[in-house]
This record gives structure tokens, C-alpha cells and sequence, in this order.
């Protein structure tokens, strides 16, 4: 229940349960629930009024992980679906869909002879988009986190959304955003947590996802979609998993990518990115740090990735590379990635200053 102050109650009926907690997106640890002695067998929660935002949940009845029976709205994973509340801004927020023209989603599904699954892809196309006109368009390949699919990035982050208001406002150029598929190995997947533990695994999965972006996804959306050919005008970023492919990707393809963001980059290790990033060097880091025209790392200041994101940016400045460092309040959280996708794609294909 969301009261008018923006503040939350939580209610559950679970009559038999020992100990039930709720637990909420942002926070750390989950909230114990009381019984209600005004209705028996129901266990509650209120939080304050909180900031406007897509909030995930779930309650946890004796251990168990429960989503709410009464609301439909979810976000699912891998491994754990949550149910889903919204708290609306005054004035709106860029993820909250406001009377501004609309882009068109389109779902693209293909077989994948590299990853050996049937594979998919999004493709946000932008408001007044004809595929028959001339204009070529940038693009921007958005890349989700572990655990999430292709459609990670509209349904959580709501990307087409904050792209919708960004165009209408002047804010962001028009583009053309794909959101692949982002495993080269479901074996990452099948394996559960535990797989980043297999150091083979996480890099077979980094290098066969790196060819089915660039011998499957590429050459498919190139071929459907007018999409510009400079380099100039092609960015590619992501979240987490999808932030380290991002640098995997953009760092060692600098001669594709003038564009690059990374969001809460995790599994790329910090102890040898000379071998992970071999096309830089002190010697080529400075031809590369011209030739990109934004490189951008961004974490929450409450992540555990935030102490591994400053030891890759405090090399890449030894190397003559220096990337928009951006820490912003938060933990490893779609929140921090809304904001991220809403400060970042402003910045894309603009001319240089």
C-alpha cells in the first residue's frame, strides 16, 4: 500500500509462518514483519516516504522466498522473481512514461549457432522512425546484467522510456538502441552463482558472447535497420556482467566503439588488465584515450564493485586513458543504473566541443 506521503505498508496474511521479513530493493538487510494484533494472521512493515523510484520485493515466510499474491507486477530473473511497486516523482522522473511521443520495441528471435540455443534480441527504434527514409541512425548496444535476459533493460530499467523523454525533451539525439542476448555460455546460467568461481567458464562465456554480438547480432540489426556506419556514431554500454562485456568489447574495439559505458562492471577480475585489455598500453594509451570520445565508468558508492571499478579506472590513467569517473549513492541496483542509462545517453553522439 502506497500512501499519499509516498510512504509504504506492506501486509501479508500468512496465519501459520514463525518469522516473516520483507525485503526491498535498496536496502541492505531485509525488515522483520510484526503481527498485526487488529488482524489476525496478517504480518506488516512501513517504511518512511521514499524517494520516487521502481521499487523490487519480496518477503521471506520462515527462510522462503515469497512474491506478493496480490500484486501482478514482477521482475523476474534467473534465479529469484520479486513483485514490483512504483512511487511516482513530482515532477516526473525520466523512467515514468509522460504524454511525449513514443518509440516502438521490436523483439527479434533467431537461433544461435554460437551460444546453441534459440537466441533474441530488442530494438528500440525512436519516435517518428520510418524504415524507409534515408537517415541513417546511431546506435547504442545495451547490454543486461547476470541473471537477466535481453529484456533486462525495458522491463526494469524502463531504457525505452527514459529514451522517449530524453528525445522530446532535446536532451538525447535519436537512436537506435539493441539489446542482445548478453551469455556466449548457459552454462554461466546452469551453474547458478557458483559459476563465477569457474575462471575457464566466466571466459569462454566473455569470448563467445563477443563473437555472437559481432558475427550474429551486428550483421542481423545492420542488415534490418538503417544504422550509421561511423564509427562516430556506434556506443555500446551495460550493466554489471553486461558492464564488463561492455569494456571487453569496447576497450579492445576502439577501431567500432567511439562510445563507452560502463555500469557497475563486474567479473573481469582487477589483478591483470593488461592481459584482459591488451590493446592498451602506456605506449597506445594516448592515441585511444583521443580517438574515444566518452569512455565512462560509473558504481555506487555502497557496491561491492565499487573498490574493483576505481582500480581499472586509477590503470587505465596510468595508461594514458582517462575515463568520466562517475560513484553515485546506491548498491548494486536498477536504481543506480536508471539514473546511470539517464545521464549517460544524453551525452551520446554529440558533436565535439
Amino acid at each position: 500500500m502506497i500512501h499519499a506521503d509516498r510512504s509504504v505498508t506492506f501486509d501479508l496474511l500468512m496465519p501459520h509462518a514463525e518469522v516473516v521479513q520483507v525485503q526491498v530493493e535498496g536496502f541492505a538487510k531485509p525488515f522483520p514483519m510484526v503481527k498485526d494484533a487488529a488482524n489476525p494472521g496478517h504480518w506488516t512493515f512501513s517504511l518512511p516516504p521514499m524517494a520516487p523510484e521502481y521499487y523490487s520485493y519480496s518477503f521471506l515466510v520462515d527462510g522462503v522466498n515469497v512474491v506478493d499474491p496480490h500484486n501482478i507486477v514482477t521482475k523476474p530473473s534467473a534465479f529469484r522473481v520479486q513483485s514490483v511497486f512504483f512511487i511516482p516523482g513530482q515532477p516526473a522522473e525520466p523512467w515514468e512514461v509522460q504524454d511525449v511521443p513514443h518509440g516502438v520495441l521490436h523483439h527479434h528471435e533467431y537461433n544461435s549457432a554460437i551460444v546453441k540455443r534459440d537466441s533474441s534480441y530488442y530494438v528500440y527504434t525512436p519516435p517518428g522512425f520510418d524504415p524507409a527514409a534515408k537517415t541513417k541512425y546511431p546506435v547504442l548496444y545495451l547490454l543486461h546484467g547476470y541473471s537477466d535476459e535481453d529484456w533486462a533493460w525495458t522491463q526494469m530499467a524502463k531504457a525505452n522510456v527514459i529514451l522517449d523523454n530524453l528525445i522530446a525533451q532535446g536532451k538525447a539525439k535519436p537512436m537506435i538502441v539493441v539489446m542482445p542476448l548478453g551469455y556466449g555460455d548457459m552454462d554461466m546460467i546452469r551453474h547458478g552463482w557458483a559459476a563465477w568461481t569457474e575462471p575457464a567458464l566466466v571466459q569462454r562465456n566473455f569470448t563467445l558472447f563477443e563473437e555472437a554480438l559481432y558475427k550474429e547480432v551486428m550483421p542481423r540489426v545492420t542488415a534490418e535497420y538503417p544504422i550509421s556506419a561511423s564509427r562516430e556514431e556506434h556506443a555500446i554500454a551495460g550493466l554489471s556482467m553486461g558492464g564488463a562485456e561492455t569494456l571487453l568489447v569496447g576497450l579492445n574495439h576502439t577501431q567500432d566503439f567511439a562510445w563507452i559505458g560502463a555500469f557497475s562492471a563486474g567479473g573481469i577480475g582487477a589483478n591483470n588488465f593488461p592481459k584482459i585489455f591488451p590493446a592498451i598500453t602506456p605506449e597506445s594509451g594516448p592515441a585511444i584515450n583521443k580517438s574515444l570520445r566518452l569512455l565512462w565508468i560509473s558504481v555506487g558508492t555502497e557496491d561491492g564493485l565499487l573498490e574493483p571499478n576505481r582500480k581499472l579506472i586509477a590503470w587505465l590513467k596510468e595508461d594514458g586513458v582517462q575515463p568520466k569517473a562517475v560513484e553515485t549513492p546506491g548498491m548494486h541496483v536498477w536504481m543506480v543504473w536508471r539514473d546511470n542509462l539517464a545521464n549517460f545517453a544524453p551525452l551520446l553522439f554529440q558533436p565535439k566541443k
